[in-house]
């Protein structure tokens, strides 16, 4: 489809970050990431004008904050839910790709970051969206009755483990990882939710 108009800046972030999640930020360009997103590099570097670690940050901003949108969206209805909600995004887009897209904030993370002794600002954006995203989880499992002490980390259990397994699910162009992750972190969730309510009952007693 040929755009008209010039190209907003939210449309040269979602571009950027659809490329990155599929071939890394070291392997791409500015120029590219440009193209990729359908728009002139002089707008570009109009909207970021510190260039390609700017536009970057800003990509794994924009797809951390969608996730972060779904998850507070979707886990109203509970841990399993947001899970749910969760694995199908990321489902729609391995699949939709032909498995040739992931997760870009995952692919950050992964990469070798540039010399020097400061941290890259995509890395740090990256670490932050991990961090919302368990936080948010850690929330509604503690909200729907967790373990306070257990909530942190069985949220962290499922953002590592759906992100190793898109990775995989990539690499094997096979859906079967994500689907049996999927099976068991929902199982782990029920079981803790359900043990304790029997111990919140019994306390009752």
């Amino acid at each position: 489809m040929v755009r008209s108009g010039p190209p907003s800046r939210e449309r040269i972030v979602a571009g950027a970050a659809d490329l990155i999640s599929r071939r890394g930020l070291n392997a791409t360009s500015i120029r590219e990431l440009a193209k990729h997103a359908q728009a002139p590099l002089g707008s570009t570097y109009h909207y970021f004008p510190d260039g390609k670690q700017q536009l970057a940050t800003e990509a794994v901003r924009y797809a951390g904050a969608a996730v972060e949108r779904l998850l507070r969206r979707e886990l109203d209805a509970g841990p399993v839910a947001g899970l749910r909600a969760f694995l199908e995004m990321w489902r729609g887009i391995v699949v939709a790709s032909d498995f040739r897209a992931g997760c870009p904030v995952l692919a950050v993370s992964v990469e070798e970051p540039p010399p020097g002794d400061e941290l890259p600002p995509a890395l740090i954006a990256a670490a932050e969206a991990f961090q919302d995203w368990e936080r948010l989880l850690a929330g509604s499992l503690r909200a729907h009755g967790a373990d306070p002490e257990r909530a942190p980390e069985l949220a962290t259990l499922v953002v590592a483990s759906v992100e190793g397994a898109i990775a995989m699910c990539r690499a094997r162009r096979d859906m079967g990882p994500l689907d049996r992750v999927a099976h068991r972190l929902e199982a782990l969730i029920e079981t803790e939710l359900a043990a304790q309510a029997r111990q919140a009952a019994q306390g009752r007693q």
